[in-house]
């Protein structure tokens, strides 16, 4: 809801600024220009990354429009389910907690946190090394290691779209230079023509160089941030 807030007042402030400095909105509204930039970016967009990253970065995007799913609710349930789960093998022993780590989605334990068992990454997380815990294979030091690294990875991957995100916008004014010279260009072409259209075939290409410009920082740019802060939540 606040990404589709924030766009909101990006295009009410710069485009009510800018009718109420006198300017017409219809000057600039030029579809071709969007057209120019949006390709243009989309295609490089697909040719710079990978087909996982693509999928991703598109799975990640509409993500944006919610709220963050890590809040006060959800760490207290993590922390009454991990207190749950080691009161239970303080009396009882690490074995009695095998059937629970086993299967997971029948174990009372879990079943009392629904926050918790209803994410996936994160049961798979606490049964992996719970269960290394309860076979004894490992020591202390060593499972700190593992855990660290699986959620270094996790992290890291996660990221990949933010970083894809950022890239694209990066590149969004060159493409809006790439369509303001286009613009200029057919100018030149149409020199015969009266100053009044060559002065709005002038606009026209302008509207090139804003557009991309506005795009990066105003859109693109921002919901790079919105995913790099869903990542580090």
């Amino acid at each position: 809801m606040l990404v589709i807030i924030g766009y909101v007042i990006v295009v009410g402030s710069v485009f009510g600024g800018f009718a109420l400095s006198g300017g017409h909105l219809a000057a600039v509204w030029q579809p071709l220009e969007l057209l120019i930039i949006g390709g243009a970016a989309s295609g490089a967009f697909v040719t710079g990354n990978s087909a996982k990253t693509v999928k991703a970065t598109l799975k990640a995007l509409p993500l944006t429009l919610k709220g963050a799913k890590q809040n006060k609710s959800r760490y207290l349930a993590l922390m009454g389910l991990l207190f749950d789960v080691l009161t239970k093998v303080r009396k009882e022993g690490l074995m009695s907690i095998e059937r629970d780590v086993e299967n997971p989605k029948e174990s009372a334990l879990f079943g009392k946190y629904p926050a918790v068992a209803g994410d996936h990454h994160l049961v798979e997380f606490l049964t992996d090394y719970l269960r290394l815990m309860v076979s004894g294979n490992l020591n202390p030091m060593e499972i700190e290691n593992l855990m660290d690294n699986e959620i270094e990875t996790h992290h890291h991957e996660t990221m990949i779209p933010s970083h894809a995100i950022q890239k694209l916008g990066d590149g969004l004014p060159a493409f809006g230079i790439v369509a303001a010279v286009l613009g200029v260009v057919h100018t030149m072409a149409s020199v015969g023509l009266p100053p009044s259209e060559l002065g709005m075939l002038i606009a026209h290409a302008l509207v090139g160089t804003f557009l991309g410009i506005l795009l990066a920082y105003g859109f693109v740019g921002p919901l790079s941030s919105r995913l790099e802060q869903r990542c580090d939540e």
